[in-house]
């Protein structure tokens, strides 16, 4: 790889001193296809020509390509398989081009909407509180959350369906929509509704965001996964920054004995930039760049010629061409093809792709299977079991800790002798700055060797309990805010591996399903965290201990996973 081609990435890592996952050679890529598929892991040599993996692989002198999978071989249908390992070939060949760094951008911005709504809600929770005076403020965040599983299902398991191309677009369009239209809430009811909605958009960001950048990614270029948590921690900054002058200067005092709406327009007016700023992300998306449908969607599907297609209109936009034909991935289909003639394919294959017969095909495939994909070999039940238990917990580890984080600010920092609105934003923006090198030292320390996704997992996980349990010890205002500070760095760092994990042990014809299984386990927990708080007493370190206490217990399953991706291509 040439010094103009590397990636900032990699320049970066050099500098710091860390080495990151080392390119794959041809000799390599013919050991792993040859011995040690057939060694190692027991497949008999017929099984492995089926697979597609005892050819010899073509090597540009710019690209390198790699058969290693996150997935052992054997763990999926070995037609489905060998037709993977043919499309991660052809992707690679194209290389890390004009297309993907477009839609590394936009992807970004899914990244960025997932974290920055929750954090909205978390923001604007007290000035609501105040103007609205509810019986029971909680409900707020569990109409979120109830609007973020809805999302969550709908989108993940829709784009195993219907595909990504327009959940990818949709979902930024929603949020936006009702993000505006929410500064105009008229009551506490109003707002909730409207937080429920503008969630339903939020929860299927990275459900389809990650399956789509991901099957689009050369392999060599799969830690751009982890990078994309920069956009995540940027949001936060966003956020934070916008709220510092709008919630810090217009916004009732907390000892106001009356809020009136005049005195307190700050929320609305912050709330309603944020669903001007959603807007703007759908415009770029939908007006200024075309999304191509997934090819190993396309692939899973049974729609050979439509991912051939992609894959030459993405190296076309790349400025390269691709030696990929409809045979490489048909051949495998020929000991189920039966009798027909070429005809009686192409007309099959032209009815296949109506309009009508591609709805009814889409609303046939709505059963388990897809479900039962996830645990169809021993390994793979313990794996998707175990990213659905971490999911779990850090759904109502995050939550409760998290989205009053402003309340905890201003109540402790009261007794600190500094509980003002302008200090508690403040406060929030530097722990959001302090997210952003935690995203990088995340995506750095999973492509070392030793480490890896797993290891850095275990530490960033295990580490952010280990620091909410610290904060307890604070006795003064800035030791509450340093410890505050390094658990959004650990956190940050926590996050980054885990969206890029998740997907990348998921295959892709039910990439989307997993990805809404274990967001749903989230939201699900994420629900029971306003419940709590609803009951709980926040003036006391309770909620603090058992955030914390579930953030290690995630981490500890995190160090027992079965599979680790780094420098493995998905399947």
């Amino acid at each position: 790889m040439s010094t103009r081609d590397t990636h900032p990435t990699l320049i970066f890592a050099a500098m710091c001193g860390v080495t990151l996952a080392a390119p794959i050679t041809g000799a390599d890529t013919a050991l792993r296809r040859g011995e040690k598929i057939r060694g190692k892991d027991k497949i008999s040599e017929k099984e492995a020509k089926v697979k597609g993996l005892d050819g010899d692989v073509r090597v540009s002198d710019s690209n390198v390509l790699t058969d290693d999978a996150a997935l052992p071989a054997g763990t999926l249908d070995p037609v489905y398989e060998a037709k993977a390992r043919v499309l991660n070939r052809a992707i690679q060949e194209i290389g890390m081009g004009r297309y993907q760094w477009q839609l590394f951008v936009v992807v970004g911005f899914g990244w960025a909407s997932d974290n920055l709504w929750p954090i909205v809600t978390s923001l604007i929770f007290t000035p609501i509180s105040n103007e609205f005076n509810p019986d029971r403020p909680p409900l707020l965040t569990l109409a979120q959350n109830i609007g973020l599983l809805v999302g969550a299902v709908f989108w993940g398991f829709g784009a195993d369906i219907f595909g990504r191309r327009w959940a990818f677009n949709l979902t930024i369009g929603i949020t936006g929509l009702f993000g505006m239209i929410a500064g105009s809430a008229p009551n506490f009811a109003a707002i909730g509704v409207f937080a429920a909605l503008w969630s339903v958009g939020v929860g299927g960001n990275l459900p389809v965001d990650s399956a789509i950048f991901l099957e689009f990614l050369p392999a060599t270029h799969q830690y751009l996964l982890t990078i994309l948590s920069v956009d995540w921690a940027l949001a936060q900054l966003l956020a934070n920054l916008i709220a510092w002058p709008l919630l810090g200067n217009l916004t009732c005092p907390q000892t106001a004995a009356v809020c009136a709406r005049q005195d307190n327009m700050g929320w609305r007016y912050f709330i309603i930039t944020m669903g001007g700023i959603a807007v703007l992300m759908f415009v770029i998306r939908f007006v200024f760049f075309t999304i191509y449908e997934s090819p190993k969607y396309l692939m899973s599907r049974g729609r050979d010629a439509e991912a051939v297609r992609v894959v030459h209109e993405v190296a076309r936009r790349n400025g390269k061409v691709s030696s990929l034909t409809l045979e490489d991935l048909s051949r495998f289909d020929d000991d189920v093809a039966g009798d027909k003639s070429e005809k009686e394919r192409e007309e099959a294959l032209a009815a296949n792709y109506s309009t009508k017969q591609a709805i009814l095909r889409s609303l046939k495939d709505v059963d388990s299977s897809l479900i039962k994909s996830l645990f169809a070999t021993r390994k793979m039940a313990i794996s998707t079991s175990m990213i659905i238990a971490i999911w779990a917990l850090l759904g109502l580890s995050f939550p409760l800790y998290n989205a009053y984080v402003p309340f905890i600010q201003a109540s402790r920092g009261a007794d600190f002798g500094d509980g003002s609105t302008y200090l508690t934003y403040r406060n929030s923006l530097i722990i959001a700055v302090v997210g952003i090198p935690g995203c990088i030292a995340g995506a750095l320390l999973s492509e070392l060797p030793r480490i890896g996704r797993k290891g850095t997992l275990f530490l960033s996980t295990a580490g952010t309990g280990a620091f909410l349990f610290a904060s307890t010890t604070a006795t003064n205002s800035p030791s509450l805010l340093g410890w505050q500070c390094a658990y959004s760095f650990s956190s940050s760092a926590m996050y980054a591996i885990l969206y890029a994990y998740t997907p990348e042990v998921f295959p892709t014809r039910v990439r989307g399903t997993g990805n809404a299984i274990t967001a749903s386990a989230n939201r699900i927990f994420g629900i029971m965290a306003p419940i709590v708080a609803m009951f709980a007493n926040l003036e006391t370190s309770a909620p603090v201990y058992v955030s914390g206490a579930l953030f290690i217990a995630a981490g500890i399953l995190a160090l027992v996973l079965p599979f680790e991706s780094r420098g493995k291509a998905s399947l």
